[in-house]
């Protein structure tokens, strides 16, 4: 259980990783305000379910 967890948790780390860095390209570009705040947004929310599958991979590698 706790293996699936840590799979999970990676991925949602590799996701807020990759939404950071188009949010970055998106800046340095020039692009679209409303782009980048989408983007931020996403990132927040992907970090926080990230933080949620990180402190339940500890919780069930404890037992």
């Amino acid at each position: 259980m706790s293996t699936a967890f840590n799979i999970i948790a990676i991925l949602f780390m590799v996701a807020v990783v990759i939404v950071l860095i188009r949010g970055l390209m998106n800046m340095l570009r020039g692009g679209s305000g409303n782009t980048s705040n989408k983007l931020m947004q996403a990132r927040v929310l992907l970090q926080f379910f990230a933080l949620v599958f990180i402190l339940l991979a500890l919780y069930f590698s404890r037992g």
